[in-house]
């Protein structure tokens, strides 16, 4: 698989309420951390990024005008388009896809999907799903598990088995595809009745018997999706150590 060469995509997804994090009232993408918001710490790793040539944008309707007003703040030129996010993140992730074939994308342009509160990443990653994408496929950023993972089929009273756990991943983002080939994975979902059913597009893409390529990732590439998150992130910039977590730009 080749790939449009004249540079790849990146669809993100921003159009969580932030239901798990208790202390904010707003939705935890628009929350600022050194004066910044999580949104536009995220969006910058592909507005710096040579290798990525426009941003499509999925996030909450009613925030679409303060999230162009983070565009243009935060000079985020690269984005093209702002679309209404859906109920469910893979709803949100579809309708941006369908803005960039509209946009003129061709089907075989590499498609970076991403959450927009995920804001730990850096440019090798992003060269490294292209990569990916051009010569495989598919791109999912994984690490290998650090924990034990158990299953329990009685809502966590007893163990039912116990993994092992140099055979596990724990898959992050981004999950990268052509752009023709995911969307229409996606319109299929809708299709047989599964829109929102799947928990990431590496869960959708095999169900329907696409091959996964992993790469690797790093362990600081966390979604913000509790009150932890949020601080760990906050005091990861606060400490003037974030290159070095992350490698530089």
């Amino acid at each position: 698989m080749r790939g449009s060469d004249s540079g790849a995509i990146a669809i993100i997804f921003a159009g969580g309420v932030g239901s798990r994090m208790a202390r904010f009232s707003r939705p935890k993408q628009f929350m600022e951390v050194e004066g910044k918001p999580i949104l536009a710490h995220t969006l910058e790793h592909f507005q710096r990024h040579e290798g990525v040539k426009s941003i499509y944008l999925a996030c909450l309707e009613p925030y679409i005008g303060e999230a162009w007003d983070i565009v243009v703040k935060f000079d985020i030129a690269k984005v093209r388009a702002i679309t209404p996010g859906g109920p469910t993140a893979q709803a949100s992730i579809l309708n941006a896809l369908e803005a960039a074939l509209k946009d003129g994308e061709p089907a075989d342009t590499v498609a970076l999907i991403h959450d927009g509160v995920r804001p730990v990443i850096n440019a090798e990653l992003i060269s490294r799903n292209i990569a990916a994408v051009r010569s495989h496929g598919s791109a999912i950023t994984a690490i290998p598990c650090f924990e034990t993972i158990a299953s329990s089929m009685d809502g966590a009273r007893t163990v039912d088995s116990v993994t092992q756990r140099d055979l596990m991943y724990i898959l992050q983002a981004p999950q990268s595809f052509p752009l023709g080939e995911v969307c229409r994975m996606n319109r299929l979902a809708v299709a047989d009745g599964l829109l929102g059913k799947f928990v990431d597009q590496a869960h959708m893409m095999h169900h329907y018997g696409r091959p996964l390529h992993m790469v690797e990732g790093f362990r600081g590439n966390v979604k913000i999706t509790t009150d932890i998150d949020f601080l760990q992130f906050r005091l990861l910039l606060e400490s003037g150590e974030f290159e070095g977590v992350i490698g530089r730009e």
